[in-house]
């Protein structure tokens, strides 16, 4: 008698299982991957910037994990055009931020001007769009990775989401920048 209470208990034990098993969903496709850690982070009053190399900037140019729709500008303070159309992505930034719009505006001010110049500017401007630097300095290795188009000159911008990507090497009016963006998005 005490086999067969085993035997069933085993029985009933597996069908558990194997009930269970049926249950278990797939894990979502659609899990957020987090931003890598810069490699410095520069502070001075309340403004933060963070610094990447090319391999930590890569994250920023290829995220598929979601519907927003990103707008990267590579610029620096000592560019002239790209501090005229600075105004443009920050207006776009506050007209698309109840939207699944993300600009970002990627710094390419040498490593020993951040302080002296970047972050000072930052705080003039009072810029609202998230800005990081990259100090990756073997520009020959990591220019042709974000676009094989690029000549390295700047502004440049790419904006991509999920299902297209365009890559631009030149300067916008706010009216040029909203319809690149409208035919992205």
């Amino acid at each position: 008698m005490k086999l067969i209470k085993t035997k069933i208990a085993v029985v009933l034990l597996l069908l558990v299982l194997v009930a269970c098993k049926g249950e278990v969903k797939p894990q979502e496709a659609t899990e957020i991957t987090p931003a890598p850690n810069p490699i410095k982070v520069y502070t001075k009053d309340d403004i933060s910037v963070k610094a990447y190399k090319y391999d930590g900037l890569e994250y920023f140019l290829n995220r598929k994990d979601n519907d927003t729709t990103y707008v990267v500008n590579f610029w620096a303070t000592w560019c002239v055009p790209c501090v005229k159309e600075l105004p443009y992505f920050e207006q776009l930034n506050t007209n698309y931020k109840d939207e699944k719009v993300k600009v970002l505006l990627v710094s390419l001010d040498m490593r020993k001007m951040i302080d002296s110049k970047l972050i000072p500017f930052l705080e003039e401007k009072k810029l609202e769009s998230e800005v990081i630097v990259m100090t990756d300095p073997d520009s020959n290795s990591w220019i042709p990775k974000i676009d094989s188009t690029w000549s390295g000159a700047i502004p440049a911008t790419i904006i991509y989401n999920k299902n297209k990507r365009k890559f631009y090497e030149r300067s916008f009016t706010y009216d040029e920048l909203n319809a690149e963006l409208m035919a992205v998005k």
